[in-house]
């Protein structure tokens, strides 16, 4: 039996096995026309060979830059053997890998500065827990690199003095929204309705399009687990608490 480290040919197993993609996931690549097995076995099973392999490598490398399913499509009809090809796309990874490389750094200082504090006694303020989860939720697969840069230039544009007053104010409005909700208040209530208003009012100087609003809500449905674990507040009171929002947001 060929191993999934060999030179091929591979089975649809074998190859999401060795490149960390699911069979769903090559299934839909399938399905899109961006990678088809070259052979197929006389009962009708897949293999993938060498060039399906590279293929898969762009594939993934475009992703990875940020590039859409649809744009990819069309960056790859330049031939997959093609030396200057492949060099552009190694220079571009190697970019986007340094630049993740500084972000991850930032948040290692960051986190040892929290640690930090617990050594000496102190519980980190809610602001420093906010920016910490700042610099998580930038990290997260859900922003493209264009949409983490669109937040970095808002962040630019908004100046330190006032992201940090946002930090503060919507940690306040955190804890409005928990007491709305242990009240059981009605999400039609005026104070609700302006509370909505606040958080959302708040949430739009951090964006400048829908897209990364879209991104940072699918960031949170995806992450609240870890997101949650270095917040003051629980994560089942922070899942309560988006899904009151939501309902509250659909009754303005």
């Amino acid at each position: 039996m060929t191993g999934t480290r060999g030179s091929g040919p591979w089975s649809i197993g074998e190859l999401a096995t060795a490149c960390g993609v699911s069979v769903r996931t090559l299934h839909h690549y399938d399905e899109i026309g961006l990678l088809s097995a070259s052979q197929r076995t006389p009962s009708g099973h897949r293999r993938y060979s060498e060039g399906d392999l590279r293929r898969l490598y762009r594939i993934r490398s475009l992703q990875m830059l940020g590039l859409p399913l649809a744009a990819i499509g069309k960056a790859l009809q330049t031939p997959e053997d093609d030396p200057e090809s492949l060099r552009g796309l190694l220079q571009q990874q190697l970019v986007h890998v340094q630049e993740h490389a500084q972000q991850l750094q930032a948040l290692q200082n960051r986190l040892g500065e929290l640690l930090s504090r617990m050594d000496g006694h102190a519980m980190p303020t809610p602001e420093q827990f906010m920016s910490t989860l700042e610099m998580i939720t930038v990290l997260e697969n859900n922003f493209t690199a264009e949409q983490r840069q669109q937040l970095a230039d808002k962040r630019e544009e908004l100046g330190a003095e006032k992201v940090e007053a946002a930090k503060q104010q919507w940690a306040a409005l955190v804890e409005e929204g928990l007491a709305h909700v242990q009240a059981e208040r009605p999400v039609t209530d005026p104070s609700v309705q302006e509370w909505v208003r606040s958080w959302d009012g708040i949430g739009s100087m951090f964006h400048s399009s829908e897209d990364t609003k879209a991104a940072a809500r699918a960031a949170w449905q995806e992450n609240s687990q870890a997101i949650s674990a270095g917040l003051p507040w629980s994560a089942e009171q922070l899942a309560g608490l988006m899904a009151y929002l939501e309902k509250a947001r659909s009754a303005l």
